[in-house]
């Protein structure tokens, strides 16, 4: 089993910033991706950012250049840092765990920017 503890959301002005983190504990695989996912009102899911343990990243073409996932990986944990938010990025993220055929999302936490 692999739970996921969420934080960092909240609401901030279009312009400025947030830093999400996401714990995973548990039985946790060495080799494994952890990412951040987002769904709007009204909206499907979407991926934000994924980092595998290796270091390689993946970004959503709307957030590259704004947006940075790292992770500590003696921690089993992933943040995501969130600069020059727009409006358009007030959503719930999701962080997300996978490894091998296992999949394990967190609880999400809601970003709301305002212009």
């Amino acid at each position: 089993q692999v739970q996921l503890v969420e934080s960092g959301g909240g609401l901030v002005q279009a312009g400025g910033s947030l830093r999400l983190s996401c714990a995973a504990s548990g039985s946790i695989f060495n080799i494994n991706a952890m990412g951040w996912y987002r769904q709007a009102p009204g909206k499907q899911r979407e991926l934000v950012a994924i980092i595998a343990s290796g270091g390689t990243t993946v970004y959503a073409d709307s957030v590259k250049g704004r947006f940075t996932i790292s992770r500590d990986n003696a921690k089993n944990t992933v943040y995501l840092q969130m600069n020059s938010l727009k409006p358009e990025d007030t959503a719930v993220y999701y962080c997300k765990y996978s490894a091998r055929s296992l999949e394990v999302w967190g609880q999400g936490t809601l970003v709301t920017v305002s212009s």
